[in-house]
């Protein structure tokens, strides 16, 4: 096994077996554009379909929405220093790193929540009108994928805490790292073509 680890390359890439699982991984997150890609086509079609119903208008709420955007996108900055204290074989800044992303994280899911239950209050639920319907199940799976990743995050957190930094924790790491960062340009799709399009509509 040690023949087959490269030391002049990063931690993650040490191991043929990293290498494939990384190139899997960039595959299945090209599934995961077509998921929300898909998505985004069906709430194109049905965003003005109110049904007699809340509008955007109605119910968006941009303060709260800016600052969930930067709860995210600054958690997406922690993520690259974490990587950053991994290659530099900093355990411990590398945990410190990863658990103020997730705390970004859980900050930002305690948001949407409330985005939810204030949109209920208003009168829209999925049922109200197609708009709805495609808006709550865009928001919906892009924030499961948040939650998901968040407690994918805390177990190789755990697994680096018992194991310490080795090709295989520093693949793990690697990559929920390319998850995270997959997660925040979508919630900049997100945020550009049914925030801010909405609330000029």
């Amino acid at each position: 096994m040690s023949a087959n680890v490269n030391t002049s390359l990063p931690l993650e890439y040490q191991t043929e077996q990293s290498r494939m699982n990384i190139l899997g991984f960039w595959i299945f997150l090209g599934a995961e554009i077509v998921l929300f890609a898909t998505l985004f086509s069906v709430y194109g079609v049905l965003y003005k379909n109110y049904a007699g119903g809340p509008t955007h208008q109605d119910i968006f709420l941009m303060k709260e929405v800016m600052i969930q955007t930067v709860l995210l996108l600054t958690s997406s900055f922690t993520m690259g220093v974490a990587i950053w204290e991994m290659r530099r074989n900093n355990k411990k800044g590398l945990i410190g790193w990863f658990i103020l992303t997730l705390l970004l994280g859980a900050g930002f899911l305690f948001m949407e929540i409330n985005e939810f239950i204030h949109y209920v209050h208003e009168g829209a639920t999925m049922q109200t009108s197609a708009f709805l319907s495609s808006l709550f199940v865009l928001l919906g799976t892009h924030g499961a994928h948040v939650t998901f990743g968040i407690f994918w995050a805390t177990m190789v957190i755990i697994q680096i805490v018992k194991r310490g930094l080795t090709p295989v924790t520093a693949r793990k790491t690697f990559i929920i790292g390319l998850y995270w960062h997959f997660l925040d340009v979508v919630w900049i799709f997100i945020f550009t073509f049914v925030y801010l399009k909405g609330m000029v509509l």
